[in-house]
């Protein structure tokens, strides 16, 4: 059992940092920006946000029993934060004696680098995932950045985990915290950091990645709340956007001012519940989420007049996907269709929505989960933890893969699997367990 010491001497609260302690912060991330390989996983879902990995040299199938554990961490505190791999560290964040944490490892070998108090535990009202934060880390160079449950976001020092800024998604920004606390991943494009407070003025803002000032506030008709969900970043038609999924409708904003610029209502759910991370694809967006909706795509175009629209191509209730995301390869939708009442993993043709196979019927009967995607395999991680590696095929169902991580807890497995660097990661609240799939 690994016991890890908190340093509470650090206060969370603290946003009187001084311009000298600004400045020599920047000049630090200039001077030595860490190099991140191509194999990291240096944000949620990936890369490219898209939760797949560009990585080669991986098992292609796993023996009976799974592949080799690596190490194991246990005492990290509760959460469902898949961790941030990047330049030797993993990032990851916790709730453990009343406070709330981030914290970095050593990849080699699990050992704690440092842990840093960013505020007090929020207690939700809502009893599922009430452990800890659901966000991942994203780091970026010599920062990283997180956001709370109760919405407090912070920039720390990856070299140590000391705090350069901070700002409250309520307090700054006057958002709502939603009734399963903020649960997003902030996004980190060029100079600047993207969220979503979900305020009457502020349904996303850009902050300036370095000292947290606001560069823009966007609002978007009706003034949305935030949901669940992490924005990506897109460029269509000569301009980037910032696409999320917020509690009432799909919307992109200009990257340049925040500038409002279409919507796509129907993936979002009534009960603005909506957690799944939108994809795209080219000039296409495809959203989803549980609780009666289903996912739909829709084809962005520009008018005369300069004007963007979101088209819906189709719509299908067959991917009510809860919050274990969804994998475009080639031309295949795969993700679990399902909400509180379970689900099951699903393949859908990607231009027309038609199921191609469903696991609710299939012998093997494949249950709701998480998923990810590396070296031609998906890893898909059951509510009950079973972790499953599968041929990806618009055929049928191939698993050429499973195993059960030891010392389950007793609620569902929510944290998504993350490949990097040759290994599989795995949480289970206060337990991280590491996999060697690397091939001999």
């Amino acid at each position: 059992m690994r016991h890890i010491a908190f340093n509470k001497s650090r206060s969370p609260r603290d946003r009187s940092i001084g311009f000298l302690c600004v400045v020599a912060s920047i000049a630090a991330a200039c001077m030595c920006t860490a190099t991140a390989t191509a194999a990291d996983w240096p944000q949620w879902q990936g890369a490219d946000r898209n939760a797949m990995s560009t990585e080669q040299g991986l098992l292609q199938e796993w023996p009976a029993g799974g592949p080799p554990l690596a190490w194991r961490v246990d005492n990290l505190g509760g959460g469902d934060s898949a961790p941030a791999i990047a330049a030797g560290r993993l990032y990851g964040m916790s709730a453990r004696d009343g406070e709330e944490i981030a914290w970095a490892l050593n990849e080699a070998d699990g050992k704690v680098a440092w842990e840093q108090a960013i505020g007090p535990a929020v207690e939700q009202r809502m009893p599922q995932s009430k452990e800890g934060p659901g966000g991942t880390p994203t780091v970026d160079g010599e920062l990283l950045y997180v956001i709370g449950m109760g919405g407090e976001l912070a920039c720390l020092r990856a070299a140590d985990g000391t705090i350069v800024w901070n700002r409250n998604l309520v307090d700054d920004f006057g958002g709502t915290t939603p009734m399963w606390s903020f649960r997003e991943s902030p996004l980190i494009d060029g100079d600047r950091l993207i969220c979503t407070p979900g305020g009457e003025d502020a349904t996303l803002v850009a902050l300036n990645k370095l000292t947290g000032e606001t560069i823009w506030k966007s609002q978007a008709p009706g003034s949305p709340k935030a949901a669940y969900s992490s924005p990506i970043a897109i460029d269509f038609e000569g301009q980037r956007q910032y696409v999320q999924l917020t509690a009432q409708a799909l919307i992109g904003v200009a990257a340049s001012d925040g500038t409002f610029l279409w919507e796509y209502a129907k993936p979002a759910n009534r009960n603005g519940i909506n957690c799944t991370t939108p994809l795209y694809h080219d000039g296409t967006v495809f959203a989803a989420s549980a609780y009666g909706a289903g996912g739909g795509l829709a084809k962005l175009s520009k008018g005369s007049n300069g004007e963007i629209e979101a088209e819906e191509v189709y719509f299908t209730n067959r991917m009510q996907n809860h919050h274990g995301g969804i994998i475009l390869f080639e031309g295949c939708l795969y993700g679990a269709n399902g909400g509180n009442g379970g689900g099951n993993l699903i393949c859908l043709d990607v231009e027309n929505g038609d199921v191609l196979w469903d696991e609710r019927r299939g012998e093997t009967r494949v249950g709701k989960g998480s998923i990810a995607f590396a070296d031609g395999r998906l890893y898909y991680r059951t509510e009950d933890g079973t972790m499953l590696l599968i041929q990806p095929s618009a055929e049928k169902y191939v698993e050429v893969g499973r195993f059960d991580p030891p010392d389950r807890t007793d609620v569902p497995a929510w944290a998504h699997p993350v490949i990097a660097n040759g290994k599989l990661y795995v949480r289970d609240q206060d337990v991280l367990l590491c996999y060697d799939i690397a091939k001999k």
